[in-house]
């Protein structure tokens, strides 16, 4: 629910799961704009649910790519996903059984499963791969191991949230990294007052664990949006 800051009074209602489905695929695009490689061309998705959809709808207007790859231990899953993306998208994805031989092939690989057990390790990416962390949005979730995050140049979405949740923690956990690693929020890069990806070999991680105000700032222009445009159902209440 939006509502008007100075008088309280409710603006619109919509559906949060969309809102925030949104959100999260639009900040991995943000973070691989200024963290991949501008020649990426191949991808690989693992965890082929609900988010993947939008994750490679948010990434295909920064990449242009060649080649999707899409893991996951359903094969319905990525039956249902590559179908969807072909409709939707007009992009054709390769499913594929050994997810470390995609990732070696990989120039940007996102993560958005439930996992609760790390399922990329540090030799499973080449140099100048950008990962995007997505699935991890609670403690007990975890999709890279600590020897990767270590590897990484680390920037998070919200460092003391990661600090707690997401694979920053595991890895801190595990004493491998500790806070000094972390190089950046993703905020501080857009903003210029720290730099993006610095070379062609650099691994980069983005742990991206959700961010409230991302949502609000979703809600704000779908609001906008609509009300220029004069769609959605209005509701009038009587006093």
């Amino acid at each position: 629910m939006l509502c008007d800051a100075e008088q309280g009074t409710p603006l619109a209602i919509m559906d949060s799961r969309e809102i925030t489905s949104l959100r999260t695929a639009a900040a991995t695009a943000i973070a691989a704009k200024h963290l991949a490689r501008p020649d990426s061309t191949t991808l690989t998705i693992c965890g082929c649910g609900h988010q993947a959809r939008y994750q490679l709808a948010a990434l295909s207007h920064i990449v242009s790519f060649r080649t999707v790859f899409a893991f996951d231990q359903s094969e319905d899953q990525i039956s249902r996903f590559a179908a969807a993306v072909k409709d939707d998208l007009d992009i054709s994805v390769t499913p594929v059984n050994d997810l470390r031989a995609a990732l070696r092939l990989s120039d940007i690989c996102v993560t958005c499963t439930p996992s609760e057990k790390a399922i990329v390790d540090a030799d499973d990416v080449a140099p100048g791969t950008f990962i995007a962390a997505v699935g991890a949005d609670n403690s007990s979730k975890q999709e890279l191991t600590p020897q990767l995050m270590a590897k990484g140049k680390i920037v998070c979405d919200v460092l003391e949230q990661c600090m707690v949740m997401g694979d920053l923690h595991h890895a801190l956990d595990a004493g491998v990294v500790t806070q000094s690693h972390v190089f950046a929020e993703l905020g501080e890069i857009v903003a210029g007052k720290k730099p993006g990806r610095q070379s062609p070999e650099e691994l980069t991680i983005f742990d991206s664990t959700g961010m409230a105000l991302q949502d609000v700032a979703a809600v704000v222009l779908a609001f906008e949006k609509a009300e220029q445009r004069g769609s959605g159902a209005r509701l009038n209440f009587a006093g």
